[in-house]
């Protein structure tokens, strides 16, 4: 009896060593959009769900009574400038005046050492001059007054400016809008409740545990370069995402006997999804001039995984293999075969040793045999 099977030849190849887990995707940062004014919120710029750019327009907070804010304190800027205007042309009128009188002073104690004046005479003009001098004196302090209350009033007329920016919230950074919390018509206050959430998905991060016994090999070779992570989403197994590890934590669980991975993704397409669950898949050092053959020719005995391999006759002999890994739909062999030799996939259920076999394509299994 002719057993039709498929077959196909063991292949030589680089493989790559690999850990596979599950892990969690988070995005790269989550900021609650608050207000910095108190205030009644009169406009939303943007969908809920929406994606929006670093600045664009989030919202608009009732913005009159901070400019009735500013216009007050740009008014007292002005009246402080007018004020130290008057106090300088007053410290000029009484400087002046005061120069003139110690002049006088000076021509008064001349005259009364001549014996021309009298004493008293001297004496009053002297008080003149300080009193002159001392107005000159208040006129500079009514200077001093005056600049350090423009100081205080530009701080004010800058405070009120940047209130009134503020009641523009922008997007502090680009990533997708969450549900709208706080709707138009609401009063809102200062740093209250958050108005939205914005999660930044590009770039995107997974985060998964790897047992601790990878660490020291993950450390060195990600310290010589960059080790890939892939990313396999439940509803498309097949299309793997490309990154990179970001992160080694600095501590092995000590309850799990695992230490906590963090690798970063561009996610430009959208396709990783904050709080979505992935198989991710480390790529470590490669094994090079491996044994490859498809993980279904391998079967399970009692005295360990055999496969059938395909002898120059086309019968089959029972071969024991030693096997590494799966990855994807083929497996790693150690021991048993070596490249080149053919291999039964598929129709094993009716093989035995020296079975005598017809190789035929794998839809044609149940057409029956010669």
């Amino acid at each position: 009896m002719i057993v039709p099977v498929s077959v196909t030849k063991a292949q030589q190849e680089s493989v790559p060593t690999e850990i596979r887990v599950v892990g969690t995707v988070e995005a790269s940062s989550i900021v609650q959009v608050k207000s910095q004014v108190a205030g009644q919120l009169m406009k939303v710029a943007f969908a809920e769900g929406q994606n929006v750019a670093k600045g664009d327009l989030l919202f608009q907070i009732d913005p009159r009574p901070f400019e009735d804010a500013l216009r007050q304190a740009e008014a007292a800027v002005t009246r402080d400038r007018a004020q130290i205007a008057q106090s300088e042309a007053a410290l000029a009128r009484d400087a002046a005046q005061a120069k003139f009188n110690e002049s006088d002073a000076a021509r008064y104690a001349e005259l009364q050492k001549a014996g021309v004046v009298s004493k008293s005479q001297s004496d009053q003009s002297r008080t003149t001059a300080d009193v002159a001098r001392e107005a000159a004196r208040v006129s500079q302090a009514n200077i001093d007054s005056a600049k350090a209350a423009l100081d205080a009033d530009a701080a004010a007329v800058s405070a009120a400016k940047l209130n009134l920016e503020y009641c523009q919230i922008h997007a502090p950074l680009s990533g997708r809008a969450g549900n709208l919390l706080v709707h138009p018509g609401n009063l809102v206050k200062v740093n209250d409740v958050p108005l939205v959430v914005i999660h930044q998905v590009a770039p995107i991060f997974v985060n998964f545990n790897v047992p601790e016994q990878h660490l020291a090999s993950i450390r060195r070779l990600n310290a010589a370069h960059r080790l890939t992570v892939n990313v396999f989403s439940r509803d498309n197994p097949d299309h793997a995402v490309t990154g990179h590890l970001a992160v080694i934590d600095n501590t092995v669980d000590s309850t799990t006997g695992s230490i906590h991975l963090k690798a970063a993704f561009d996610n430009q397409g959208g396709a990783l999804w904050p709080g979505q669950f992935v198989t991710a898949v480390l790529t470590l050092d490669t094994i090079q001039n491996a044994t490859v053959i498809p993980a279904e020719a391998v079967q399970a005995g009692q005295q360990g995984p055999f496969v059938y391999v395909v002898k120059a006759d086309n019968t089959v002999e029972n071969r024991p293999v030693s096997v590494g890994r799966t990855f994807g739909k083929r497996t790693l062999v150690e021991k048993g075969v070596v490249p080149g030799d053919t291999v039964v996939t598929d129709g094993q259920l009716r093989l035995f040793p020296g079975a005598q076999i017809r190789a035929v394509d794998p839809g044609n299994l149940g057409q029956g045999q010669s």
